[in-house]
C-alpha cells in the first residue's frame, strides 16, 4: 500500500516573506513604468534598452530575455533606433546575424532611468552598506537555487 504524499505547507514567516517580495516587485515595476514615461518610453522599450546597455544582443536572445515574440522585439528596436537610442550591427562572431546595441545616448538614457528609480534612492539608500550587501547576497542565493 502506497504512503500518501504529504505536501508541506509554508510556515507563516515564509508566507510573509513571499508577500513582501511581491510588494517589492510591484513597487519596482510601478516606479520603472513611471521612470520610463519620464523619458517618453514604454516599459517594454525601457526594459529592452536596459538589457542592451549591458551588452549587444541578437533579436532572438532579446525576445527570450523579455519573454515575448521576436516580431514584438523588432518593433521595439525599430522605435528605439528611430530615436537614436539603439542601432543594429553585424554580430562579430557571425556576420550573418544582426545584433541590437545601445548607442552612447541609449546607454546614457538607460543609466538615467536606473538612477531615477525612487525605490533605489529611498528605501535601499536607508539601509547600511552591510545591510545592502547582505540583502544582495541573500537574493543571489535565492535566485541560484
Amino acid at each position: 500500500m502506497a504512503t500518501p504524499h504529504k505536501t508541506h505547507r509554508p510556515d507563516e514567516l515564509t508566507l510573509e516573506v513571499v508577500d513582501l517580495i511581491g510588494s517589492v516587485v510591484a513597487r519596482y515595476h510601478e516606479e520603472y513604468e513611471d521612470a520610463a514615461a519620464e523619458h517618453a518610453l514604454t516599459g517594454a522599450q525601457a526594459r529592452l534598452l536596459g538589457l542592451l546597455s549591458l551588452e549587444p544582443l541578437p533579436m532572438r536572445k532579446l525576445a527570450q530575455r523579455l519573454k515575448c515574440e521576436p516580431s514584438n522585439v523588432t518593433g521595439i528596436v525599430d522605435r528605439l533606433e528611430s530615436r537614436g537610442l539603439v542601432e543594429r550591427r553585424p554580430d562579430p562572431a557571425d556576420r550573418r546575424v544582426k545584433v541590437a546595441a545601445a548607442t552612447a545616448e541609449g546607454r546614457r538614457v538607460a543609466r538615467s532611468l536606473r538612477e531615477s528609480l525612487r525605490f533605489a534612492r529611498e528605501p535601499l539608500a536607508g539601509l547600511s552598506e552591510d545591510e545592502r550587501l547582505s540583502l544582495r547576497d541573500l537574493l543571489r542565493r535565492m535566485l541560484e537555487s
